[in-house]
């Protein structure tokens, strides 16, 4: 693929990050009705949300690669990759933070030019529950377009968990039937018989860090989940999302693992 410019002597950081073109992407759509301008704490708003969406590419960006590490039994570059993952969760956990600074009444003076758009429409957000195997509570049709040919192949796609029972297949330790078999479109539901296997197999300790690195991941986006639905309930209390959602109320639906066999083995030890 050819680079949008010349990498010759004038090749300058500003060029090879096109910060201007990234400086001109923050664009208000409210006005305050004193001084004509955009709200102020709208940029805020906006810089956050756009920053989201570039660390979701690096983590699907990632995610990829850990799928094609395990997929080649490359567990320590899996593990390697996937910890890189976690130091991105968070830094997704520490911008609401950022967030929380702004008031209740600062988010409620430009909320309504919102519309409709809600980070519930994040296609990529969506890919990375699909990438994990969580596919139980999108619509594909809610996405159209290339977001939505890539959500549907990401929903076709066999998942981290998936990749995760191939490397425990291929060492030979006797992963059920009906967990190779299962369908990668449906979200992972528990299976005893795996859950003894992984127990079984707790004395090495090569199997175990996967195994506490995938549940380090599990419980890095029920952390982020956790304080997103905080923020919403401190910013906007039990008001219905932007979207259309519940807000508060649906998010705390979504606090559940992906993988619950690495949670329910805990009670065996």
């Amino acid at each position: 693929m050819s680079l949008p410019f010349d990498t010759g002597d004038d090749f300058t950081y500003g060029r090879y990050l096109m910060v201007p073109e990234l400086l001109s992407l923050q664009q208000c759509v409210s006005v305050d009705a004193d001084t004509g301008k955009p709200e102020h704490d709208e940029t805020l708003f906006i810089i956050i949300h756009q920053v989201y969406e570039l660390w979701f590419k690096q983590v699907l960006h990632e995610i990829d690669f850990i799928i094609e590490q395990l997929n080649s039994h490359n567990v320590n570059g899996a593990r390697h990759h996937l910890k890189r993952v976690l130091k991105i969760m968070k830094t997704l956990v520490g911008q609401i933070d950022v967030l929380e600074t702004m008031t209740p009444a600062e988010f409620a003076s430009f909320r309504s030019f919102l519309a409709n758009a809600s980070g519930f429409q994040s296609a990529q957000f969506r890919e990375f529950e699909f990438v994990l195997g969580i596919k139980d509570r999108i619509q594909l049709d809610w996405f159209d377009g290339l977001e939505g040919q890539r959500l549907h192949a990401r929903y076709l796609a066999p998942t981290v968990w998936d990749a995760f029972v191939g490397v425990m297949h291929r060492d030979g330790l006797g992963v059920p039937a009906a967990v190779l078999q299962r369908d990668v479109t449906e979200s992972i539901t528990e299976n005893s018989e795996l859950q003894a296997v992984i127990v079984d197999n707790f004395d090495d300790d090569g199997f175990v860090a996967l195994v506490e690195t995938l549940t380090d991941l599990d419980e890095g986006l029920q952390e982020w989940r956790y304080r997103h639905v905080m923020m919403v309930r401190r910013t906007i209390g039990t008001k219905h999302g932007t979207g259309g959602s519940d807000g508060a109320t649906y998010l705390t639906t979504t606090l559940r693992p992906a993988w619950p066999d690495l949670w329910a083995i805990r009670t065996a030890f």
